[in-house]
């Protein structure tokens, strides 16, 4: 089978890849292992799809650093807005909310899905399912992609494999060996956007439990910060706040030495502030258990937690409370102490660190610089963002730039 452009992946950076190549008049085919397109789009965001970010691009490229300096022409080019106007014109309706994130207003993944493939079989892409890329061989001037009993040649070829997060969806880290054998750098892939395992056992007793905390660390005399929501695990913190902590911890642990971090339970007030308020809730209400009083800035489990931390018996009324005990109390709720011991594994992670080196790809066609016509796009390249849609805009941004640029080379 001949076509001009071959995509081996139908995640969203292989799906939005096709599009872009067939509108640009390329006879597109995408190979997929799984017997359905899309599979992995549909866990993100909880299954609701986290699209993108309400975000201008410059302020995108900023938050993401050096790899945002190499995304900023496929930003610009198709930025958040013009992924939104995408989806609109193909009928899709989205909804923005307060903290800049933007769904699908049925909170469906299944719907950005289908779009997607609708949009794709209607510029006639091909989808051969259930074909597992083996090898790609370049011979004279196409390239010749092996799956299981079939060969394709193909003028251009696409890898949007992704990483190796969530390896039941497909990415199992094949689109690093074919980067690989065809002269490419890979940077070592890591879990990002994963629950943190501490050294601290009680997390354990909080299971479940959910806070919006503020979390910081230093890393080589840099200061980070993460703020939002955390929920306790057996074996340490998830959720946004900390999986947004392991894009920074990733690339140091494990290590000899756990790294340590600080938990802000209260991020909206200030250590003073806090202090004043347990006074007075303690002044109004003598006769309550201080835990009670705590639970309004935490939930009553973690009220319980905090207060065995700051060497506090449970039982104790607000009445009694010594100032002494308070200010440690304080101190706890503003600066709780946990010590990194490793992250989850990469199979738990949302996304993939590492990859194709960007430094090996154009900027501004997303082709590689050592082996003209093969290009790359989403996560198999050395390029993550955190949590809030961001990963998914750089999907959309490098699959719709390598298709585009595909098609007309």
């Amino acid at each position: 089978m001949e076509k001009q452009v071959c995509i081996i992946g139908a995640g969203p950076a292989g799906l939005i890849s096709a599009i872009f190549s067939a509108s640009n008049g390329a006879g597109t085919i995408v190979l997929e292992t799984n017997s359905n397109p899309g599979r992995k789009l549909l866990l993100t965001g909880g299954r609701r799809c986290n699209i993108t970010h309400d975000i201008e691009p410059a302020e995108l490229v900023r938050l993401l650093g050096k790899q945002g300096r190499f995304l900023s022409y496929c930003i610009y080019e198709y930025s958040p807005k013009y992924i939104l106007d995408f989806f609109s014109d193909m009928g899709l309706e989205t909804k923005t909310e307060t903290d800049g994130c933007v769904f699908p207003v049925s909170y469906k993944a299944e719907d950005v899905r289908d779009v997607l493939i609708e949009k794709a079989k209607n510029l006639s892409v091909e989808f051969s399912c259930n074909r597992r890329v083996i090898n790609i061989i370049k011979k004279s001037r196409r390239f010749i992609v092996e799956t299981q009993g079939h060969r394709i040649s193909a003028e251009k070829i696409i890898i949007a494999t992704g990483g190796m997060s969530y390896p039941q969806t497909g990415s199992t880290g094949d689109g690093y060996r074919f980067a690989q054998q065809l002269g490419h750098t890979i940077v070592e892939p890591r879990p990002s956007l994963v629950p943190l395992v501490t050294s601290e056992k009680w997390p354990g007793q909080l299971a479940g439990t959910s806070a919006n905390v503020g979390i910081s660390t230093t890393l080589n005399n840099k200061t980070i910060v993460t703020h939002g929501a955390i929920v306790f695990t057996n074996n340490g913190l998830g959720g946004p706040a900390a999986q947004d902590m392991s894009r920074y911890l990733t690339d140091y642990l494990p290590a000899p030495e756990p790294v340590g971090i600080m938990l802000d339970l209260t991020p909206d007030f200030k250590q003073q502030q806090l202090e004043t308020r347990i006074v007075e809730l303690s002044n109004e209400n003598p006769k309550k258990k201080l835990v009670n009083v705590l639970a309004d800035f935490l939930p009553r489990r973690l009220a319980v937690v905090v207060c065995e931390l700051a060497g506090c018996d449970n039982e104790t009324q607000a009445g009694q409370l010594k100032k002494q005990t308070r200010i440690k109390i304080t101190q706890t709720i503003k600066a709780l102490p946990m010590s990194v011991l490793r992250t989850r594994s990469i199979e738990e992670a949302t996304v993939t660190r590492g990859g194709v080196s960007f430094t090996e790809i154009n900027p501004k066609t997303m082709e590689s610089i050592i082996y003209p016509g093969l290009f790359f796009a989403g996560e198999v390249i050395d390029v993550d963002g955190p949590c809030g849609g961001y990963n998914l805009q750089i999907c959309w941004s490098t699959g719709a730039l390598a298709g585009a640029c595909a098609a007309k080379k």
